[in-house]
């Protein structure tokens, strides 16, 4: 409880002699009794905030950057009239940056016993749960020299999922796709691939696709249609070890990766095939599997809202046993990882053959735009050594990339705007390819 109103009784009584001024309050309260009654009324007549009855409703998820509005609904239980500044508490995050003061305080006038809603509306500016802190309440008697104060906790938890900024591209991705699932025939069979339909003979078509015994039953020549096949098995696998934690603009690697991540996902799950996530560095930090088409999109961005960067190694042997116990089948393999020289060649390189046996290994990383734009200055000395180790970076980047691809791995090394759209596209050109 806060006596607020105690520097305005003294600031009234600061005119009085001084030798009134005594040890005690006795003999000031005596000379300006009024006032004191008056001050005693107004404490005796605030509304008592512990009595207060506070529940919450709103939102309980949000996408990261757009707004969550979360209620507090007061009820005053007494028969006196409620009026109040009221404080709703959350994290630092939960805000833009300078709004906190003006979203998170109300004022308030409660009738007794009737209740009111405040809203209150959050910005969070992270990934991940965000709770509630304390709603503190400053109850103001009739005349404003006192005021009783008191907190309350009101449970609530805000999850806010990633922002899945790429999901714009998700048509175009759909339109692409949409002519290899069996709207546009292919004539010739190939490894991923699975019978369609029959259809007529027309001039042009391959006479290895006729089908004879078909045509034995019909009056004209039949040919076989083939599709991509369905049903593929695809393992996304997260790399949240330290290099996740390297910023590029001004989000972690990890952030783009998990960008990536839910349009292949997303595009996956529209096409048949099973998709399902693993993140890893030394230990299983995420894992969906196992969940329908309608359901692991959802999963993926409830399992990944919560998903931090560790400041570890990642070990590379682990993570290979780890994704071979979770895809035991034959899989389309997504890695997104960085590409520096030493975690792919002390790491990946040699248990590489151990993937690469068993499955199609598709190796995703994120390049760090600030680097070309080095690599392209000129003009001041200065500049020119920032385009030297620019060049020196991208060349043992590129050498990395080559070294995977000699080993048969597919690699997608683009900026974190267009890692998503590049890695889709790698997917539609497998899966176009047969090669799933």
């Amino acid at each position: 409880m806060a006596l607020t109103g105690r520097a305005t009784l003294l600031a009234a009584l600061g005119t009085l002699p001084v030798g009134l001024w005594g040890p005690s309050w006795t003999g000031i309260l005596a000379v300006n009794a009024p006032l004191a009654l008056a001050c005693a009324c107004d404490f005796a007549l605030a509304t008592p905030v512990r009595r207060l009855g506070l529940t919450r409703s709103g939102d309980t998820s949000v996408r990261l950057g757009e707004p969550a509005d979360v209620d507090l609904t007061i009820t005053n239980p007494s028969g006196r009239a409620l009026r109040a500044d009221l404080r709703d508490a959350w994290p630092p995050s939960s805000w833009q940056p300078g709004s906190e003061y003006t979203a998170s305080r109300h004022r308030l006038a409660v009738p007794p016993g009737e209740r009111r809603r405040v809203t209150t509306r959050l910005r969070p500016t992270r990934r991940g749960d965000h709770e509630a802190d304390r709603v503190t309440v400053r109850s103001y008697g009739p005349l404003g020299l006192f005021t009783r104060q008191g907190s309350h906790k009101v449970p609530w938890s805000l999850r806010v999922l990633p922002p899945f900024a790429s999901r714009k591209h998700l048509p175009s991705k759909l339109a692409r796709l949409r002519e290899l699932d069996g709207r546009t025939s292919v004539l010739t069979r190939g490894q991923g691939t699975e019978f369609d339909s029959l259809r007529e003979y027309v001039p042009g078509d391959d006479t290895r696709s006729i089908d004879w015994r078909a045509t034995a039953r019909h009056s004209h020549v039949a040919v076989r249609t083939w599709r991509p096949e369905r049903d593929r098995h695809i393992l996304i696998v997260l790399d949240t070890g330290r290099t996740s934690a390297g910023r590029v603009g001004d989000a972690p690697r990890l952030d783009a990766s998990m960008d990536a991540a839910l349009l292949l996902a997303a595009l996956a799950s529209r096409a048949g095939d099973r998709v399902d996530l693993l993140a890893y560095d030394r230990r299983v930090r995420a894992l969906v599997q196992g969940r329908s088409a309608g359901d692991v999109l959802p999963s993926m961005v409830n399992a990944l809202a919560t998903l931090e960067p560790e400041l570890v190694e990642t070990d590379a042997r682990s993570l290979t046993s780890t994704a071979l116990h979770t895809a035991p089948r034959a899989s389309l393999l997504v890695l997104l990882t960085s590409l520096d020289t030493a975690p792919i060649e002390e790491g990946l390189l040699p248990v590489l053959p151990r993937l690469t046996k068993r499955h199609k290994v598709l190796v995703a990383s994120v390049a760090d735009p600030h680097i070309e734009e080095m690599a392209a200055s000129r003009g001041t000395a200065e500049a020119v050594y920032d385009a030297a180790s620019a060049a020196q970076s991208q060349s043992e980047r590129h050498r990395t990339a080559e070294q995977l691809r000699n080993r048969g791995v597919t690699v997608v090394d683009a900026t974190p705007h267009a890692l998503a759209p590049a890695l889709a596209d790698a997917y539609l050109a497998l899966k176009s390819a047969g090669r799933l």
